[in-house]
């Protein structure tokens, strides 16, 4: 069997990493898309990237077997590993659907759950601590393929956040002790499939993505106490897509995908900076930015497919039909996992099957152009990449690695044996993959 084959046709950032997740480092992985929320780091040096090979019994450092379900993303400051996870107690609750217009292919309610943040130790696994944000019977049980932990912690050096959506968004020091929690009120999703969005934080502002089937909003907070510093309404229905920080033309703006509108906001005082259209409902995926360009990727393959690349750099009003749309795309776009960055380059999957495209991120031409990767089913994680290699997961837990570049070549194929939905951690010389039980560090 052709492990990897390449397909030659058409298939269907400022780096603020001083600011981004607060005052990431080097070797660690603060929040959702890593510390330039590009999917990426800067290679390092030789011989001191992660593995590109292991399996159950190699360059296993550690396996933490992990309570309830999440698809979160681990993240890692220093010397811990945060995650969260939902967790069925209680009696049995008779079955109940979530009752929402469309549904399909959910979940029953059929228990209390809960909502915890776990901490491990990065060097060995041991659980430094479990802490309960939340018990409660959920609004909604969810797509039969999510989690009510879906949305991935993010933390500075103080301060670890979590959000469980309907159910809270909790702050927590890095010794587990709550500092403050905030409730945004009842997310409805379309079809009831679940929460996922994932906030954003810079410097002192935490960014929470509230869009659902009711009034939608977008709201900062301070992240010392959790207090609002400004909400604005949207005219959006559900979406999955987590914000996004761009610092353009000296001021930074946070950057949030919808149905209706891309929208990037002043992140001081949350006025609309710009608008573009042209995207599909169901948005999931999260854009990402290139600071070195000033470009910004964003896609979506729902009713429509759809890809956009926007020159940010003096976009102002409505800039649909302007010259700051430098590229779009209809064949091959991405659906659940989000766009990488590397090496001047975009990869995406097309809607969360095993054809990975890359394009040239300045002019959107293919760059060699659309590969299948025969050894993969289909993709939930988002790929990552050490600035030399990528890393794409599928949801039997198997990774393909291939080099980064104009000919992306395959390095190796890797299964855990464990089903995988989460994207993987890059953290200096390790890989934090989250299994459906277990978390595993991937060392040399």
């Amino acid at each position: 069997m052709q492990i990897f084959f390449r397909v030659w046709a058409t298939v269907c950032i400022f780096c603020v990493c001083c600011m981004r997740g607060g005052d990431s480092k080097a070797g660690e992985w603060r929040q959702w898309r890593g510390p330039n929320a590009t999917g990426s780091v800067s290679p390092a040096k030789e011989g001191n990237g992660p593995p590109t090979s292991w399996s159950e019994t190699q360059n296993i450092a550690w396996k933490a077997p992990i309570p309830g379900r999440g698809h979160s993303t681990p993240i890692v400051v220093g010397n811990r590993v945060f995650l969260t996870t939902s967790t069925p107690v209680g009696d049995p609750l008779p079955p109940k659907m979530s009752g929402r217009p469309g549904e399909h292919d959910n979940l029953p309610i059929t228990s209390k759950i809960q909502f915890s943040v776990v901490c491990l130790d990065r060097q060995n696994g041991v659980l430094l601590w479990d802490k309960v944000a939340n018990a409660a019977v959920p609004l909604e049980a969810g797509h039969i393929t999510a989690s009510l932990a879906s949305a991935s912690p993010i933390a500075d050096d103080r301060f670890v956040f979590a959000m469980f959506g309907s159910h809270g968004l909790y702050c927590f020091d890095h010794a587990g002790n709550l500092v403050w929690q905030k409730e945004l009120g009842q997310m409805h999703t379309k079809h009831g499939h679940g929460e996922g969005a994932t906030p954003v934080l810079h410097g002192d502002t935490l960014v929470v993505n509230w869009d659902h089937e009711e009034q939608s909003f977008i709201v900062a907070l301070n992240r010392l106490d959790g207090s609002e510093k400004w909400r604005r309404e949207r005219p959006e229905d559900t979406s999955w897509s987590s914000p996004t920080i761009a610092e353009v033309d000296g001021k930074t703006q946070v950057v949030v995908c919808g149905t209706n509108r891309i929208r990037g906001y002043d992140l001081l005082s949350g006025n609309v900076i710009w608008e573009c259209g042209g995207l599909s409902s169901n948005i999931v995926a999260t854009p990402v930015y290139d600071a070195t360009t000033g470009i910004l990727v964003a896609g979506s393959s729902y009713e429509i497919r759809k890809m956009l690349a926007i020159q940010l750099s003096k976009a102002q009003g409505d800039i649909t039909e302007s010259k700051h749309l430098l590229w779009s795309r209809t064949r091959g776009t991405p659906y659940v996992p989000s766009p990488l960055l590397a090496g001047g380059k975009i990869y995406f999957l097309t809607h969360y099957q095993n054809v990975m495209t890359c394009v040239n991120i300045a002019d959107g031409k293919e760059s060699p152009g659309a590969m299948r990767l025969g050894e993969l089913g289909n993709i939930y994680a988002s790929p990552v990449s050490d600035g030399e290699n990528i890393f794409v997961t599928d949801l039997q837990g198997t990774t393909m690695v291939l080099t980064v570049g104009e000919n992306p070549s395959l390095v190796s194929i890797n299964s855990l044996n464990e089903p995988v939905s989460a994207s993987i951690a890059l953290a200096g010389n390790e890989l934090f993959i989250r299994g459906e039980k277990h978390l595993f560090c991937i060392r040399k």
